[in-house]
């Protein structure tokens, strides 16, 4: 089993959008950074556990926990050219971009990137590297631990 820290816009996707949907699971679309279409393509796995961190809002921070559902299959909206994903070079024959079925297993409190910074057990964290702007980060199992360890004490 590994570990990944997942970005979402709270206003395109929130944890609470994931929660309310079927079965509490979205495709995760819109990756559009070959790194982070790599760890979906060829690393991550159902059961893998996830931190929906929300980014690109006035409080970034980890919104909740959730789980890898289903292995990967071509983004839709890399063909849909009404979409700002769209990838004019992706066809359905050889498509670039990935998404990935990820379900919600629970919102926590927000565990914002500043106080994130504080913890000494966190600091070799991908997303708290400096230039780190990926969308999908792997992480440790030490610093899973320790974020699931500091929301189930504050629960």
């Amino acid at each position: 089993m590994a570990y990944w820290l997942m970005k979402s816009e709270p206003d395109e996707v929130s944890i609470d959008d994931v929660l309310a949907a079927p079965a509490h699971t979205v495709a995760w679309f819109g990756v559009r950074n070959y790194q982070a279409r790599n760890f979906m393509r060829d690393a991550m796995r159902p059961g893998d556990g996830v931190l929906f961190y929300h980014s690109s809002c006035p409080q970034p921070g980890i919104a909740g926990l959730a789980e890898v559902v289903g292995t990967p299959y071509p983004d839709a909206t890399q063909f849909d050219p009404h979409s700002k994903y769209h990838d004019p070079k992706a066809t359905p024959e050889q498509p670039r971009w990935i998404s990935i079925d990820v379900r919600a297993t629970k919102k926590t409190r927000l565990l914002a990137l500043a106080e994130l910074r504080t913890i000494p057990a966190l600091e070799d964290m991908v997303l708290l590297q400096k230039g780190s702007r990926l969308s999908i980060t792997p992480v440790t199992p030490g610093q899973w631990k320790t974020i699931v360890a500091l929301l189930d004490k504050e629960a």
